[in-house]
């Protein structure tokens, strides 16, 4: 049997990551080999990757990069079993890899992903050497790119805990105006990370689910006023519209009538109407678009303005450029949303480690 030095050994743990006295025990089984040492602990590896794949991956972190010229942004979920192992060098390391892998190909799917050759190998064994070596199942769950249109920007952002990650694309018309709004896309993204906005705008909805959500929402409403009638607190008002896809041209008009009614009832000058008539109808508008507030992105109220919405903060910046600016395209990744997690007890789940 050929002599196995600590040297060799070490060199072998450098190259693999793998523990020492797997690394001995390979040296031995293939005769101090070092290449086929690597082999070895690679079929060894993959064969515990294998059985690490079974288990649920539910936690790790959302990645991110951004072109420098911000006109093309990827966004990857990758998921390990717990959340010790997504803060660890090797984790971080596996996901700083993947991302560049992901901005610089063409790939669009998790599955494509896979196919790719890389260091080597395949993309997917590659991820199977880093289960057996990491010691949990890891999963690149799904994966997000976003290139900007034309004169358009893309940002991006993911929160300092790296579960929740926001791509916005920017429409403008003039690529002088594109280069100025880095930061305010950047600020939409975070926005859209703490208020969570399901589409773009209201025009993603359509009347059925209007119908229904309604419902929902005014019996939601009328639970807490009970609540609120008993405390002595003011009353939500309960709505006759919730989003904007129902305020059609006839019935803001109508608004407008009522309104000018009860001005003149209140005995206020025709001269000043103007100046009363558009908060009025922005507080119906308000009031009228509940919907829109929760679930959209446009409707909801900027958190860095809370009394402006998106629609109206883009509107501004657009008169502020001399352009025409508009959302265009909107990803937001939340991690593990959508996962069933397996309910095991801390005895179970000892009695699977050392299983």
């Amino acid at each position: 049997m050929a002599e196995i030095s600590a040297q060799l050994v070490k060199q072998l743990r450098d190259m693999t990551d793998a523990g020492m006295m797997d690394c001995k025990k390979a040296l031995v089984e293939v005769g101090g080999d070092l290449d086929k040492a690597v082999e070895y602990l690679r079929e060894k590896g993959l064969s515990k990757a294998a059985k690490k794949a079974d288990r649920v991956a539910a936690e790790g972190a959302i990645s991110l990069k951004v072109s420098p010229d911000f006109k093309k942004v990827s966004m990857a979920e990758i998921n390990s079993e717990t959340d010790f192992v997504a803060k660890n060098d090797g984790f971080k390391e596996l996901s700083a890899k993947t991302i560049a892998l992901v901005q610089d190909s063409d790939v669009s799917s998790a599955e494509e992903l896979h196919t790719l050759t890389f260091e080597g190998a395949t993309f997917e064994e590659y991820l199977k050497s880093q289960i057996a070596k990491i010691g949990e199942n890891i999963v690149v769950r799904r994966i997000a790119k976003i290139k900007a249109q034309g004169s358009g920007i893309v940002n991006g952002y993911v929160h300092s805990n790296g579960r929740v990650g926001v791509i916005i694309a920017l429409k403008c018309q003039n690529e002088a105006n594109a280069a100025k709004l880095a930061d305010f896309t950047k600020n939409l993204c975070m926005h859209a990370a703490a208020m969570k906005p399901q589409v773009i705008s209201y025009h993603s909805f359509d009347r059925d689910f209007i119908k229904s959500e309604k419902t929902a929402i005014i019996a939601e409403l009328e639970k807490e006023n009970e609540e609120l009638k008993r405390l002595g607190k003011p009353l939500h008002k309960i709505p006759q519209y919730i989003s904007q896809l129902e305020l059609t041209d006839e019935i803001l008009a109508k608004q407008e009538e009522a309104l000018k009614a009860e001005l003149k009832a209140q005995g206020k000058p025709e001269a000043i109407w103007d100046k009363i008539l558009p908060g009025q109808l922005e507080r119906f508008k308000a009031d009228s678009t509940i919907l829109d507030q929760r679930l959209t992105l446009l409707g909801q109220f900027f958190v860095m303005d809370d009394k402006k919405t998106i629609a109206q903060v883009l509107a501004d910046k657009s008169k502020e450029l001399g352009d025409s600016i508009e959302v265009v395209e909107y990803v937001r990744f939340e991690l593990g949303e959508g996962i069933e997690k397996q309910a095991c007890s801390f005895a179970d789940e000892v009695a699977a480690q050392l299983g």
